[in-house]
């Protein structure tokens, strides 16, 4: 079997197609968080604390370039001039992002366990003698005595 038999093997695998249409839909469903927490839940939380824009908070944390002409508040312009800087608003909605699809994936999982059926437990093998055995052996030595 050549290399392009092995390729086709291994792709055939029903696991590597599996793991193929998660990695998709997981990208996909991180644009849909993504856009879920910068387009509708920050615009919210910057409405209620004020009108703040946690996608422009930062810390500069060394010299900006005399070259440098564009705003001292554009966090975007500053980053592409390579001014060292602490980009904590984008930190907090990354940080919003990830327990928001954390949170998702939790109520995902928790529904198709509740859809699966429950496995039966296996009995538990006896560490000895079942009582019925024992209570034989005491009668019987009874008995003898």
């Amino acid at each position: 079997m050549g290399m392009m038999g092995e390729f086709k093997e291994f792709i055939a695998r029903g696991n590597v197609l599996d793991l193929a249409v998660g990695v998709i839909i997981g990208a996909a469903f991180g644009k849909v968080v993504t856009s879920l927490t910068e387009d509708l839940i920050m615009p919210v939380i910057g409405f209620v604390t004020g009108g703040v824009d946690f996608s422009s908070k930062f810390i500069v944390l060394g010299a900006i370039p005399d070259t440098y002409k564009g705003s001292l508040a554009d966090y975007a312009a500053l980053k592409a001039a390579g001014v060292p800087m602490l980009g904590y608003g984008a930190f907090i909605t990354a940080i919003i992002s990830f327990v928001l699809m954390a949170f998702v994936i939790f109520q995902i999982v928790r529904s198709a366990n509740k859809m699966m059926p429950a496995k039966p437990e296996a009995p538990a093998a006896p560490a000895g003698p079942s009582e019925v055995d024992l209570l034989t052996e005491i009668r019987d030595a009874l008995k003898k005595a």
